[in-house]
């Protein structure tokens, strides 16, 4: 599944590409009726968490969540026929966007917008999240801080790659329970810092000097001091824990 980087990315590239422009909208498969969009202006396309917010003039927001299998393609020729599956086609006369296999792609009304905003916890990569509420939400976690990261209503975005390496950077274990203010807020710090450089690269970036690297997400040995890298299930994902970086 797209973690928040890669949402921001696809947001910010959709804003600049259609936003402030009557888009011709479709949907070729047949599942979504894009009719009450088709010729309208695209406001903006916004970024919360996992979820893409996409706003119209004088109609309903469209909400789109890739979930697991769900991806975007960009044509520069908006002429080009969609793609088999196709769900929602977005277009103007220098663009065109294909969304295939989202989980979501749905009408919200304006309480339907307020009631997923208010189920989402801070978003690192948002300029309106409130690093204080992010750590009291963060705090008062009953569970694992490895949970807590996975749960949207905590904070939203965080996927499990970035689960991984963001405990790492912390050297906080991921069972790790009743954490204090101060290192709540380190690990907000590293994942608003972090995830704008995904957001950047377009990729996971859990080290600058080798953005392609990673520290454990995947990794049989950890890349900074070697120890094996353990692994087990929490919140339904694979964790990653290196011993030594990770204390007990």
């Amino acid at each position: 599944m797209p973690e928040g980087h890669l949402i921001h990315r696809h947001a910010a590239e959709q804003h600049a590409d259609l936003a402030g422009r009557a888009v011709r909208a479709s949907g070729p498969q047949g599942r979504f009726d894009a009719r009450p969009w088709d010729g309208r202006v695209l406001t903006a396309v916004e970024a919360a968490g996992k979820h893409l917010l996409y706003h119209f003039a004088d109609a309903p927001t469209v909400h789109v969540h890739l979930g697991m299998q769900g991806l975007f393609l960009r044509y520069a020729d908006p002429t080009a026929s969609p793609r088999r599956g196709t769900r929602l086609r977005l277009a103007t006369d220098a663009v065109a966007y294909d969304l295939i296999a989202p989980s979501r792609c749905e009408a919200l009304s304006p309480a339907e917008v307020a009631a997923l905003r208010a189920s989402l916890g801070p978003d690192p990569l948002r300029a309106d999240a409130s690093r204080d509420e992010a750590i009291a939400r963060l705090t008062a976690f009953r569970g694992p801080v490895g949970a807590a990261v996975l749960d949207q209503k905590v904070w939203s975005g965080i996927g499990n790659a970035w689960r991984a390496e963001l405990l790492f950077l912390a050297g906080l274990h991921p069972c790790a329970r009743h954490l204090s203010s101060g290192t709540a807020g380190r690990l907000w710090d590293a994942a608003v810092a972090y995830l704008a450089l995904g957001r950047d690269a377009g990729q996971v970036v859990s080290d600058p000097d080798a953005p392609s690297e990673r520290w454990v997400y995947k990794r049989e040995h950890c890349r900074r001091c070697g120890a094996p890298v353990q692994t087990w299930q929490l919140a339904h994902r694979t964790v990653y824990r290196c011993p030594v970086d990770q204390p007990e």
